[in-house]
């Protein structure tokens, strides 16, 4: 919990693809999602490598649940919003990673391989999504399937000692480019004494 770390180890829960005890911050403007956000950043592990002086030993996720109320009607729209910065993939010969930081590598390169096998599913239409291969992609479920909306950056090096990473950077982005997720919808809960509706949210312009 990089918001509170020196907090004892959480349990992650297949089933609801979440952590018990995570910490949450109440926040009603954006300075205050910004100093959060900080905060937790100033806490994310750090090392180097042979490949990477400021190398990410860690996936960072941060979940912001938003809720609005129409002043007249009381209506509420609610909201989930994932902000998730991936480790990069790294070859292991070429890394130089040992002991702990050979064990993060692993770790973070199979999580990244049960995305991409994520990815392909979706991008199939296959009748079963594996999103239990991995807490990450436990996690993402809500983001990558059903109503939701999933905007990806893929960041990629100009050195040709790289090539190969970006390469497969290119294509992984490629492939998640190729899945349709469908139309997202806006969750709205009617005043006292109407039930809840759902209604498409308006396409991007």
């Amino acid at each position: 919990d990089l918001l509170n770390p020196t907090g004892e180890k959480l349990q992650f829960s297949m089933v609801t693809g979440s952590f018990n005890g995570l910490t949450v911050c109440q926040a009603a403007t954006r300075e205050q999602v910004m100093e959060i956000m900080q905060y937790g950043m100033s806490n994310k592990s750090m090392a180097s490598t042979l490949k990477n002086r400021n190398s990410s030993r860690s996936f960072s996720i941060l979940s912001v649940s938003v809720k609005q109320e129409n002043l007249i009607t009381h209506a509420c729209s609610t909201g989930k919003l994932y902000l998730v910065d991936l480790a990069g993939s790294e070859r292991i010969a070429e890394s130089g990673a040992e002991g702990e930081r050979l064990v993060e590598v692993k770790f973070i390169n199979k999580s990244l391989s049960d995305l991409n096998t994520v990815m392909q599913a979706l991008g199939q239409k296959s009748s079963h999504i594996p999103y239990r291969n991995c807490k990450l992609t436990s996690v993402l479920s809500d983001s990558l399937g059903n109503d939701s909306k999933t905007l990806m950056f893929v960041n990629i090096s100009p050195a040709e000692a790289d090539v190969s990473e970006t390469v497969g950077s290119l294509r992984f982005g490629a492939r998640a480019r190729a899945v349709e997720l469908g139309q997202a919808v806006q969750h709205v809960s009617a005043a006292p004494g109407n039930g809840p509706r759902h209604t498409p949210s308006p396409s991007p312009t």
